[in-house]
């Protein structure tokens, strides 16, 4: 029995009472996450540790935690939010003083009950945390041991063990040395010999890909785990109704507990064999990267994005809400749009989340012409000063580094572009988004061939696919420049069929068209950018070009000209 605030946790009959004794209805899983939260030694437990552990061996989504939270508050009465505590960046917070006690029942029915409160073994488990979920994952689900009477005495071992305050989670202690060891296990196939060729070709450059981030180690072990690796990755991959299914985890190898897990897919037509493969392993290796570099920069200031809560007191949903109106951009909603992320920082100004994404916003409204062109400078400098204040709080955080990237690309600064984009790359080497603004800092400094190499890359990785417009858009960008014209609007083509909104890429493309003689084409395309993009000449269509290689000018203007003959207007 477990008593906090006037209620009763009854673990024995799987029944919260309140106050007056009457039972309250609660969903299994919502029973289940309170008996955690409760038995957590008022230990902070992040999104990831309550998912992991109330949905094992399901991929679900957090609208089924946050329900669950929901649930429960509204269970125990707490609308102010008070027993059920959100940390903002970090968890869960269980805030009220717990009192336990032995069900006498329990002991009657299941005598071996008695064993948990045997000095030698509360000992052993206070030296080893105990295994919430091992391997397999469904080992010691809360309801899926044999009858209540076992359920209660696992429940009984994690109270006792919570109220001595037990780490059971906590990022920071699962890594036994630095560099921490990542194991990579071979991934299994389902299926026959191809399968099991695709599934080691898929290894191997997952294997690869992860070997390149900086300060973890790498090991890639043919068969049982050897010690002493810190995390296990580990996978399945078959292939269901003409596509490639991949499923995959991370443990920690000293406890069995899953970190991370995740499930990807790709059609199985879709290119080469040897592209399947690398966009299955970057589909699996950029979450993955984005995990470890999560758990390496947990604890410290505060970070929002996939610890946060998106209730209105949270980072994410301000996030979330600004990105939300601006994409209706109309001056008055990308000014509401600013006005939220800047109350939201102003009471939580060391959240790096939060500033990333008013930094963004800044340069946004800078790149859209939302500001007054006198206050563009004073704009500019006020995100690289909010980017830099976020750099020292986090200094290897991906989503840090990532905007630094863009940043840096936006405002011409290519030298430092380069660098920053490289840093992004040597944390997360399947980020597309900074393979991206990688490939606009070698277009601006004339370097073509290498520009279209990166954008190929990005291209293959193909993460985050809601970017891949992007990509192809700087692929046919780089042809026209190095004047292949037919590989450009290949690429301009598949970009738009992607995202045909972008009056950029209609402009690039018509100019394309034109030299390529298909006119009739190029005035349809042209007509259909300026509907997008009103007001667009010759004078405000290119990239910028300050520090701009004088390869990149004279390459840019060959284009603008040709975007002219096919209709767009000098001024």
């Amino acid at each position: 029995m477990i008593r906090f605030a006037g209620h009763e946790l009854d673990l024995q009959r799987g029944e919260l009472r309140g106050r007056d004794g009457e039972a309250i209805r609660l969903r299994p899983k919502s029973f289940a996450m309170l008996h955690l939260l409760a038995t957590s030694g008022r230990r902070v437990l992040s999104k990831q540790e309550l998912i992991e552990a109330i949905w094992p061996n399901v991929h679900v989504g957090e609208d089924s935690l946050f329900q669950c939270i929901r649930e429960i508050r509204t269970a125990l009465g707490d609308d102010r939010r008070e027993l059920v505590r959100l940390v903002s960046g970090r968890g869960y917070l269980f805030d009220t003083e717990i009192s336990s006690e032995s069900s006498p029942a329990a002991a009657t029915d299941e005598p071996e009950a008695a064993a948990i409160a045997t000095d030698s073994e509360l000992e052993a488990a206070a030296a080893t945390p105990p295994v919430l979920m091992g391997p397999r994952r469904h080992k010691l689900h809360p309801f899926g041991l044999r009858g209540s009477s076992a359920f209660a005495v696992i429940a009984g071992l994690g109270t006792l063990i919570g109220l001595a305050a037990v780490p059971i989670f906590g990022p920071i202690s699962l890594f036994g040395r630095k560099p921490p060891i990542i194991a990579v296990m071979p991934i299994a196939a389902s299926g026959d010999q191809q399968f099991a060729a695709v599934a080691a070709g898929v290894t191997e450059r997952l294997v690869d890909g992860l070997a390149k981030i900086d300060r973890i180690r790498v090991v890639a072990p043919q068969g049982k785990s050897a010690d002493p690796a810190d995390l296990v990755v580990s996978g399945e991959l078959q292939q269901s109704a003409g596509s490639w299914q991949m499923q995959a985890r991370m443990t920690s190898a000293a406890s069995g507990e899953v970190r991370w897990t995740t499930s990807v897919g790709l059609d199985a037509a879709a290119g080469d064999l040897a592209s399947q493969q690398s966009r299955l392993a970057a589909r699996l290796g950029h979450p993955l990267a984005l995990r470890l570099n999560a758990l390496l920069n947990s604890g410290g200031p505060k970070q929002g994005g996939n610890d946060g809560e998106p209730l209105d007191d949270s980072a994410e949903v301000v996030i979330q809400q600004a990105t939300a109106v601006i994409n209706q951009t109309t001056p008055d909603r990308f000014r509401a749009a600013q006005a939220m992320l800047e109350k939201a920082l102003a009471t939580d100004a060391d959240n790096v989340d939060l500033e990333v994404a008013l930094a963004s916003h800044l340069m946004r409204g800078v790149q859209t012409v939302w500001y007054d062109p006198a206050d563009i400078p004073a704009t500019e400098n006020r995100a690289r000063s909010i980017l830099d204040h976020a750099l020292q709080l986090k200094p290897r955080y991906i989503p840090v580094l990532e905007a630094y990237c863009r940043f840096l690309t936006a405002t011409n600064n290519i030298s430092e572009s380069l660098i920053a984009c490289a840093k992004t790359l040597s944390l997360d080497p399947w980020d597309g988004t900074a393979l991206f603004n990688l490939g606009l800092a070698e277009t601006l400094q004339g370097r073509f061939d290498e520009a279209l190499a990166t954008f190929k890359q990005a291209d293959e990785y193909d993460t985050p696919q809601v970017s891949r417009w992007t990509w192809l858009l700087g692929a046919g960008m780089a042809c026209a420049l190095l004047e292949r014209y037919d590989e450009a609007a290949h690429w301009l083509e598949q970009s738009l069929a992607i995202t045909p909104g972008t009056g950029r890429t209609q402009i690039l493309l018509a100019a394309v068209y034109h030299q390529l003689g298909r006119d009739q084409e190029a005035k349809a395309t042209m007509a259909k950018a300026l509907e997008l993009r009103p007001g667009s000449n010759a004078t405000n269509v290119s990239l910028p070009t300050k520090n701009a290689s004088p390869i990149f000018l004279t390459g840019n203007n060959r284009i603008i000209r040709l975007a002219v003959e096919a209709g767009l207007p000098e001024q």
